[in-house]
């Protein structure tokens, strides 16, 4: 079975929205406009890359990342990895071409399939609607997570409001950083 991985930016109260500055959210670029940069902090995106086989995003991440991931340096290792879009609206003909293997997944039921598959990782970017869906099926098993030391108020959330049964997770790397950062490594226990 695959790990299905989700990694995101997220405030202290749960904000995940446009941390690199996508446009449509008042306080969009929070991740480097109101906290110091330091390298260190954002190893595990680095890792990340080396570790993953295969990157998953909802339709709207990857109408923002597809014509800008591409031809970014520091994404350099996503280009050869296959690619999976969870949608129900978006069609073969608005996929890049120059982004690698690209598949569509309809449902969460193909997203279970996938896992069942032979592989390594696969790693979840953005796609807070997506998170949500994910792991209220159940289908994460381990989050990463850069906690800014930032309450936005509103926006999008990486945890929806369902009202499920407690979801224990374990904690199994961490570190604090000088500028405030957290890094929160989460093992979903089954």
């Amino acid at each position: 079975m695959r790990t299905l991985i989700s990694t995101a930016f997220i405030s202290l109260d749960g904000v995940v929205e446009a941390p690199g500055g996508e446009p449509g959210y008042r306080n969009s670029g929070w991740t480097f406009k109101d906290v110091e940069f330091l390298p260190e902090a954002y190893e595990i995106k680095g890792r990340e890359q080396e570790e993953a086989t295969a990157m998953m995003m909802g339709r709207l991440s990857y109408e923002a990342f597809s014509p800008v991931w591409p031809d970014m340096e520091e994404f350099a290792d996503y280009n050869a990895m296959p690619k999976y879009v969870v949608s129900t609206t978006l069609a073969e003909e608005n996929l890049v071409s120059n982004w690698g293997e690209t598949t569509i997944l309809r449902s969460l039921d193909e997203v279970a399939a996938l896992k069942e598959t032979e592989g390594g990782p696969i790693i979840v970017h953005g796609s807070a609607s997506l998170n949500q869906a994910l792991s209220d099926a159940g289908l994460i098993d381990r989050y990463h997570l850069l906690v800014f030391p930032l309450l936005l108020g509103a926006g999008k959330r990486l945890f929806s409001a369902t009202d499920k049964d407690t979801q224990k997770l374990r904690l199994v790397e961490h570190e604090a950083y000088a500028n405030g950062l957290q890094k929160n490594v989460f093992d979903v226990v089954r």
